[in-house]
C-alpha cells in the first residue's frame, strides 16, 4: 500500500521539508484572453462525449480492465501524483524571493499554490486508496524541483513565470492525453453494452477539472510576462524538456 506522507495538522498533506512556503493573501481577478497554446479539452465540445452519457437507461454489466488499462492507470496516476509533487515545491521555492520582490504577485502566488497543494493532496489519497506505489524517484524530483523554483524565483518574475508556462504546457498536454485515453475505453465499453462505473467516471471529471485549473496558471504566466524572459527559449526548451523526461521515468520507476 503507498503512504500517505504525514502531515501537521492544518498543513496541506505534502511532504515539504522547506521552511518556504507562500503566505496566505487574497487573490486579485484575473481579466482577459487566454494566452494558451493548448487548448482545455482533450477535443472540441462538438466531439469529446460526456462520460456521464456513455450509458444507456437499462443497468449493463460492469466493465472489467484488462491488465493492460490497469498497468496504464497505475503509470498515469503515478505521474500525477509526481508532478504535482513538484508543482506545491516549485512555488514553494520561488514564492519567497518572488513575494518579497513584487508584492503585488503574493495573491497570485498563493493562489497557485493552493491549487496544487489540493491537486497533490487527491492523487497521494487516489494512490493509498489503490495500493498504487509511488516514484521511487522522489528524493531526486524533490531536490530537482526545489532547485527549480528557487532559481527561476531568484532570476526574477519574467523567469518564475516562464517556468511556469513551460511546466504547465506540459502537465496540460499530459491529461489531455490520459482524458482522451479514459474517454476511449468508455465508448469501447459502451459498444459492448458494459458500465463503466462510477468511479472511473469521477476519475475522469477530477482530471479535466485539475487540468483546466493547470491551464489558468499558464494563463496567469503569460499576463504576468512569462515570455519576456530572458531567454525565454532556452529557459522553457530546458524545463519543458526535463519535464517529458521526468514524466516517461515515473512512469516506469
Amino acid at each position: 500500500m503507498a503512504t500517505l506522507i504525514p502531515r501537521a495538522a492544518g498543513s496541506p498533506a505534502l511532504p515539504l521539508k522547506s521552511r518556504l512556503t507562500p503566505l496566505a493573501f487574497q487573490l486579485r481577478a484575473r481579466s482577459g484572453p487566454s494566452h494558451r497554446t493548448i487548448v482545455s479539452s482533450s477535443a472540441s465540445p462538438s466531439t469529446e462525449p460526456n462520460p456521464a452519457s456513455l450509458h444507456g437507461s437499462q443497468s449493463p454489466r460492469r466493465g472489467q480492465l484488462s491488465p493492460e488499462q490497469k498497468q496504464f492507470l497505475d503509470s498515469a496516476l503515478r505521474v500525477n501524483h509526481a508532478g504535482e509533487l513538484a508543482a506545491t515545491l516549485i512555488y514553494t521555492a520561488q514564492s519567497p524571493p518572488i513575494n518579497k520582490a513584487y508584492p503585488h504577485l503574493r495573491p497570485l502566488m498563493k493562489h497557485m499554490y493552493d491549487q496544487e497543494a489540493g491537486h497533490f493532496k487527491y492523487f497521494n489519497e487516489v494512490l493509498a486508496r489503490h495500493r498504487i506505489r509511488p516514484t521511487a524517484m522522489y528524493p531526486l524530483w524533490h531536490a530537482a524541483a526545489t532547485f527549480l523554483g528557487w532559481s527561476t524565483g531568484v532570476m526574477g518574475r519574467e523567469a518564475a513565470m516562464a517556468c511556469t508556462e513551460a511546466v504547465e504546457t506540459e502537465i496540460g498536454e499530459h491529461y489531455n492525453g490520459q482524458v482522451r485515453e479514459l474517454l476511449k475505453w468508455f465508448e469501447e465499453m459502451e459498444a459492448r453494452g458494459e458500465d463503466i462505473g462510477e468511479e472511473l467516471r469521477q476519475l475522469v471529471a477530477k482530471i479535466r477539472s485539475i487540468r483546466d485549473e493547470e491551464l489558468e496558471h499558464l494563463d496567469h504566466a503569460v499576463e504576468n510576462d512569462a515570455k519576456e524572459a530572458n531567454p525565454y527559449e532556452l529557459l522553457t526548451g530546458v524545463i519543458r524538456w526535463g519535464c517529458q523526461g521526468a514524466i516517461k521515468i515515473s512512469e516506469r520507476i
